[in-house]
């Protein structure tokens, strides 16, 4: 049976003016982002934030990302610190995502933010969610557009397996050209990366001394629950199938190309692998196999960002 996807729109001036509608009477909207799809509503709404924990079936202790236009926006939520400023001169627009303190006299709805006194903050570079957020009046909440513990959007197609017709819009920006999420960096005291992402310490290191990714109890930011980025079905890392039943991820061109062989970059380029990560879990699952085998990845570069999002999706 054809899907019906009378809900997912090509971006023109007619689509901005819906999106804006909706979203500011506290509806939901499927976005494009260079990382990932977001669920995206209005920060300051508690409709638009309660109705993204029932989508998604979030946990209530997991906050969301708040996506800002420009640093001038985020004046009246969030502290600024020193720190944020180099990186946001050198970084922004981009997939980094800051932890900052909140400021007293933010609008930010406290559901959002688990009720910590930090705010997690991004300011998205696809030319589709900035134009959304140069024309609206408020941030955008906006965590990945799929059900909790499952797998991320790399497009429109995505968000709608997820969620169907349950939102009215989903706004089609073409495939993520990142891929996966952004980087987490926590600036409330020594900075620290709590979610590895394309961008790494190697990348920070020249302005700021920054700690490489490290395990915290509490939960400041999306991605730091233990599982997550599951594709439905098992996952074994760092192993070969036995059976050409079983679908085998690999890495490089050391590996036959064979049916059940999905390589993530040829090239062995890491960056390239973290765009093809999703989709290529996606695609394993719709092919109907049972289990995935996922060859050796490098632990550097991009590739720390892969391996933390298989192991997460092995659990």
């Amino acid at each position: 049976m054809k899907s019906d996807y009378s809900n997912i729109y090509s971006f023109n001036k007619k689509t901005l003016t819906k999106t804006l509608r909706y979203l500011n009477k506290g509806e939901i909207a499927g976005l494009p982002t260079e990382t990932v799809y977001g669920l995206a509503g209005n920060a300051y709404s508690s409709k638009a934030v309660k109705k993204i924990f029932g989508l998604k079936k979030r946990p209530k202790k997991n906050p969301l990302i708040i996506h800002y236009y420009n640093i001038n926006s985020i004046k009246k939520d969030v502290i600024i610190s020193k720190n944020f400023v180099k990186l946001y001169k050198k970084f922004c627009p981009g997939p980094l995502t800051f932890i900052l303190k909140k400021s007293k006299n933010s609008k930010i709805v406290k559901k959002a933010t688990a009720g910590l006194k930090t705010i997690a903050i991004r300011f998205p570079s696809h030319k589709i969610i900035r134009s959304i957020l140069k024309y609206s009046n408020f941030p955008l909440a906006m965590p990945s557009a799929n059900i909790s513990t499952r797998l991320s959007p790399v497009n429109a197609i995505d968000v709608f397996e997820d969620f169907g017709k349950k939102i009215n819009i989903i706004i089609d920006g073409g495939k993520s050209k990142i891929g996966i999420e952004s980087t987490v960096i926590d600036l409330t005291g020594k900075p620290k990366i709590l979610r590895p992402g394309v961008l790494g310490y190697h990348d920070f290191k020249k302005i700021l001394k920054v700690n490489s990714f490290k395990k915290s109890k509490l939960i400041k930011s999306p991605g730091m629950l233990e599982k997550h980025y599951s594709p439905g079905i098992p996952i074994i890392l760092n192993k070969n199938p036995k059976n050409k039943s079983d679908a085998h991820v690999i890495f490089g061109n050391k590996f036959k190309g064979k049916k059940n062989k999905f390589n993530l970059s040829k090239k062995a380029n890491l960056n390239e692998a973290a765009s093809n990560l999703y989709k290529t879990l996606r695609d394993i699952k719709n092919k109907g196999y049972k289990k995935i085998y996922v060859s050796k990845i490098p632990n550097t570069g991009a590739g720390t960002a892969i391996n933390d999002r298989l192991r997460k999706a092995a659990k």
